[in-house]
């Protein structure tokens, strides 16, 4: 089961957020104020276990019956705690290096933890990585030395699996190709001996790639090596994880190359020019003001100058001009709420984390003493970030 732990955009902090789940996830408690997640998938999954675990326990213990699957389905939920404890690794070792998590997903390939951020240093990469994999690592070795002192019989069994599924999945992931936790050791390598941490991460994706090639290879050259004949749930299995892999790898190539343009992503000159008015002014007087002025923006300001709203375009287009007159500019003015002031040097990926954490159609910008430089339009952010992603 392969780990995917990501590494999405960056929040300095230790606070977590809460997102809204995706459709299909449950709720099923928290670790370190961490929410823990469980897809629709994951019961899919669960029963495959149960089913493919079935058979061995009935030679085991024989006579259990119906009670074969159930215990099946126990060692699917004793395999996935393990994961569990895999994710939290992660997502313990990210809070304490002061990054936000969102959320821990267990789900049909394995799990997810949500970081909210782009690691900051070669090192926070490494550790926040690599711990996962040695996670499930111990946890196989403990399950090996509880082999020795357990009856024989179903639990010895039980013991014997988890501890040989836990090594498996703690080898597998350091694998050194992006998605798994491995591809992101390399990447750490290769962006602490480079100093560049997109090129890290093309390097560490086209390991993922070969990864996966070498995956799906693998049923044309099992027989030859080990004598045994794939089956068709093997070809389904290989084939389903190459395609992780593959897909995985890919996707995090196109974003590093998206990333290495980020930094021509400025939000100083995307600014608008913007005039400042009592909230209580008209707005039609607010508007011919504006255009008077050539200004591409409009703030409401108390009569000691704090910013109290940004005009929004949008309902100032809505309203009718037959009512401007008899309206204030504040009916349309949306209040200055939290993360909707960024500072006018904001730039490259912190430009695009500030809005995707506050989502607005306007920002206002300041300068560092306080100043409003100007109002920043969500749109012009968005035609310039096409426009780089271009070019």
């Amino acid at each position: 089961m392969p780990d995917d732990t990501p590494g999405p955009p960056a929040a300095e902090g230790q606070s977590t957020r809460r997102a809204p789940r995706a459709p299909g996830t449950l709720r099923i408690g928290s670790i370190a104020g961490i929410d823990v997640l469980i897809t629709s998938s994951w019961f899919i999954v669960a029963l495959l276990i149960s089913l493919t675990f079935a058979p061995r326990i009935e030679q085991v213990e024989p006579g259990l019956g119906f009670w074969k699957y159930v215990a099946g389905f126990v060692f699917a939920v004793v395999l996935y705690l393990s994961v569990l404890l895999h994710e939290a690794s992660h997502a313990v070792t990210a809070q304490r290096l002061g990054y936000g998590v969102t959320s821990i997903t267990l789900h049909f390939l394995g799990g997810m933890t949500e970081i909210d951020g782009q690691s900051r240093k070669p090192r926070h990469e490494f550790w926040i990585a690599v711990v996962g994999p040695l996670t499930s690592i111990a946890v196989g070795l403990a399950a090996v030395g509880l082999w020795f002192v357990v009856p024989a019989g179903l639990l010895r069994e039980a013991v014997w699996s988890l501890a040989a599924a836990n090594l498996v999945i703690g080898v597998l992931n350091l694998v050194p190709g992006l998605p798994l936790d491995g591809g992101r050791v390399l990447k750490a390598v290769v962006w602490g001996a480079s100093g560049n941490q997109h090129r890290a991460t093309i390097v560490a994706a086209w390991g993922g790639r070969l990864a996966a090639l070498a995956l799906l290879a693998w049923p044309v050259v099992q027989e030859p090596l080990t004598g045994v004949e794939p089956t068709i749930m093997d070809l389904v299995l290989v084939f389903i994880l190459g395609l992780f892999l593959w897909t995985g790898a890919t996707a995090s190539m196109a974003h590093a190359r998206l990333r290495q343009r980020l930094p021509a992503l400025v939000a100083r000159p995307l600014a608008r020019r913007t005039l400042t008015v009592p909230e209580d002014l008209p707005l039609a007087e607010a508007v011919r003001r504006a255009q008077e002025a050539q200004a591409g923006s409009i703030v409401t300001v108390s009569p000691d100058g704090r910013p109290l709203g940004i005009v929004s375009e949008a309902a100032v287009t809505a309203m009718p001009a037959e009512r401007r007159p008899w309206v204030p500019v504040s009916t349309v003015a949306r209040a200055m709420e939290e993360g909707l002031t960024l500072p006018a040097t904001v730039a490259g990926e912190e430009l695009i984390l500030a809005i995707s954490r506050r989502p607005a159609e306007e920002y206002l910008l300041v300068e560092e003493d306080g100043r409003i430089y100007g109002v920043l339009s969500t749109a012009d952010v968005d035609r310039a970030f096409r426009e780089n992603a271009a070019g």
